[in-house]
């Protein structure tokens, strides 16, 4: 793969900064790097002035990471300013993988066709991923139990959602089989009046007490060297927090002395400790995450439409899928025919074995992602691998790190439909319109659960390589910044979306916009990748009312029905101290233990508890003789029932609130879920 000679102008431009900006004395004449591959005196030359840059950036980023102390710290102004020359010069390696990525592209005869949905089409697709379709024959009581956990912020989302449903009807003279008013009406109603899930008090309130508890615990620990913290609250509704965000700004401010250097760099995020732990993606059953995704795609509405954020998703038409194995092929395909291989698996193999080969022999290679390979060789190397990749007789002994990693960028850009989908693309581009970071993490926390399990799946793995190489930062020169340069037009340009950002040209805002996600995403991606607190209780009011339809038959009975509910989560409190009946299934071996419980009981206790009880019993020793191994197998808690499908439980998770929670549920140990990469 090579790079493309820049345009005259965009040449100029660049000539013209540079020779500024070292005549200023703002930066110092940058060093040649030596070549990693001998390639032809026109790419040399063509892109010496790309290394020079972003090389100048990655020392610029390095001194603002906010992980490593930060002596002689300049100005903010200065700062600032050497930021913002360091981000001009680096995004010159942006526009040329635009351009490689444009040279690599498909005829225009084999692209996919790609239109915005008509009018009315956007809110009945909305209406269908949110679990609120039209379709005849479902029972109004079950859009009743959806609205029933929906906040304020969030059923009034809904509703501009349906009045603008019904009006596209209207204009498109298309009477739906039951009106729109007789089938939601009334379940808006009750879940916008005093018996909401929160109200406007409470989630202050929330949000107050949380931001003091995690704040004081700072304070007292040793800060020097930090920046300043963000605190990411998940109790409260992403949406009802930028409510309250309005409400005050538009109140008299006092005068705050503290104020955030805009250099650049990234702050630390605390997000406050639960009682109830941490819930990951990859804890929840498949019908939890499915409520999951229908519950985020109202409170991501409802955030955008108060940040005034218009985003419209782009309906793909299918294409004939290219007669290949690996590249071009949708991912769920690449999937599901890997798991017939190897079961269990959540991403592709190839793109296992090639993140694999690169973490072994590509995060010490100097330039890695940026260097690009030989296009020849790539071109012979992809043929290769599509002949004999899953027959095992293809060898990396003589494939080179640059080659592999554009072979990695190659097998994002060439997937038939975005990784980031064509439906949440654009709203992944939008969330740098958002001006607060903590909103910006909200948005694509919320865009992170709503892509489908295979393209989660496989984001995930490739941003846990892209940190590992950051962290290598100091042998291969590839720094937070210049990474997210490199990986971000790959990842935001797609032939499938029409895209601004490859119309425009050079131009220096989109290229940043793309950039800073990517970085974002890198970043906090362990913090993306959680279910926020608020979403999991929606998940579990919405199983305890799907089980106890009838009360909304008679507004006496529900209310009859809530009292006797909260006098029972008020009672357990007498019971501490009482034992609870644990099962064990391990494979073909089952049987029960007992666990007393007590108000700081955790999950690791039982765990502890687990394999003391298992290393002294038959049971254990025979599972042992059984496996031929001197080990146990990986176990984990699971809760199982109740007002929940499927909960992995965190090992800081708290028993007696758990218990309290869900009183009716199980807790059932059993072998762990395969759910990392490789595994």
């Amino acid at each position: 793969m090579f790079y493309m000679e820049m345009k005259p102008r965009e040449e100029k431009v660049v000539r013209l900064v540079r020779s500024k900006l070292v005549l200023n004395g703002k930066i110092r004449r940058p060093m040649r790097f030596r070549r990693d591959e001998k390639n032809s005196t026109r790419q040399t030359q063509t892109h010496s002035n790309t290394r020079d840059c972003s090389f100048s950036a990655m020392n610029v980023e390095s001194r603002t990471d906010p992980r490593d102390p930060q002596p002689d710290s300049p100005e903010p102004s200065t700062a600032s300013q050497t930021h913002t020359h360091a981000q001009s010069l680096s995004l010159e390696s942006f526009w040329t993988e635009v351009e490689t990525i444009r040279s690599d592209c498909e005829p225009e005869s084999s692209r996919r066709d790609s239109r915005q949905s008509e009018d009315g089409e956007q809110e009945e697709l909305w209406l269908q991923d949110a679990g609120l379709s039209l379709v005849s024959g479902e029972e109004d009581v079950d859009k009743a139990v959806l609205f029933s956990t929906l906040t304020k912020t969030q059923a009034a989302a809904v509703q501009r959602r349906i009045d603008s449903y019904t009006c596209s009807l209207r204009k498109r003279n298309k009477t739906p089989a039951r009106h729109v008013r007789d089938v939601f009406t009334s379940a808006i109603t009750q879940s916008a009046d005093s018996e909401t899930y929160n109200s406007e008090s409470d989630t202050l309130r929330n949000m107050e007490s949380v931001t003091k508890t995690q704040r004081s615990a700072v304070s007292g620990q040793d800060t020097q060297g930090l920046q300043m913290e963000e605190i990411f609250i998940t109790d409260v509704a992403y949406c009802e927090q930028a409510a309250i965000i309005l409400k005050q700004a538009k109140l008299p401010q006092k005068n705050s002395s503290s104020s955030r250097r805009d250099d650049g760099s990234l702050p630390r995020v605390i997000c406050p400790q639960c009682r109830l732990g941490v819930t990951r993606v990859q804890d929840l059953s498949q019908q939890d995450m499915k409520k999951v995704r229908q519950l985020a795609l109202i409170d991501m509405t409802a955030l955008c439409d108060l940040l005034g954020l218009e985003v419209k998703r782009h309906k793909t038409c299918k294409r004939k899928i290219p007669e290949s194995c690996l590249f071009g092929v949708p991912l769920a395909s690449l999937v599901e025919s890997d798991q017939k291989n190897k079961p269990h698996t959540q991403i592709p193999l190839f793109l296992q074995t090639l993140l694999s080969f690169l973490e072994k022999k590509g995060l010490d290679s100097e330039g890695i992602l940026r260097v690009p390979g030989s296009q020849s060789r790539i071109k012979v190397l992809q043929q290769q691998l599509e002949n004999s990749f899953y027959s095992g007789s293809f060898s990396w002994d003589e494939v080179s790190a640059n080659d592999a990693a554009a072979l990695l960028k190659k097998f994002i850009r060439e997937l038939p439909a975005p990784l980031l989908t064509a439906e949440h693309l654009n709203t992944f581009s939008a969330v740098r319109d958002i001006a607060d970071l903590k909103q910006k993490l909200h948005m694509l926390n919320l865009l992170v659960l709503l892509l489908p399990e295979p393209n989660r799946n496989t984001l995930k793995a490739l941003l846990e390589f892209l940190s590992k190489v950051v962290c290598c930062e100091r042998r291969n020169r590839m720094n937070l910044w210049a990474v997210s340069t490199i990986m971000a037009p790959n990842l935001f340009l797609h032939k499938a979306v029409p895209s601004k950002l490859a119309a425009d040209g050079p131009e220096k805002g989109p290229a940043e916009r793309a950039t800073d996600i990517m970085r974002l995403l890198i970043r906090y991606q362990d913090l993306l990748w959680t279910v926020p607190n608020f979403l999991l209780s929606q998940v579990r009011k919405l199983n305890e009312n799907s089980s106890r339809r009838y009360q909304f038959y008679d507004k006496r009975i529900k209310q009859l029905l809530r009292k006797i509910h909260t006098d029972s989560r008020d009672k357990p409190d007498k019971n501490a101290g009482e034992c609870r009946t644990v099962k064990i299934q391990l494979g073909e071996v089952s049987f029960s233990m007992e666990f007393r419980l007590s108000i700081n009981s955790r999950a690791s206790d039982l765990m502890s508890q687990f394999h003391k009880e298992l290393h002294a019993s038959d049971n254990g020793r025979g599972l042992l003789k059984r496996n031929g191994s001197t080990t146990y197998p990986d176990c984990a808690i699971y809760e199982v029932g109740g007002n929940i499908g499927e909960h992995c439980l965190d090992p800081e998770t708290h028993l007696f609130d758990l218990y309290n929670n869900n009183p009716s549920g199980e807790w059932v140990i059993k072998l762990r879920q395969s759910s990392s990469r490789g595994q």
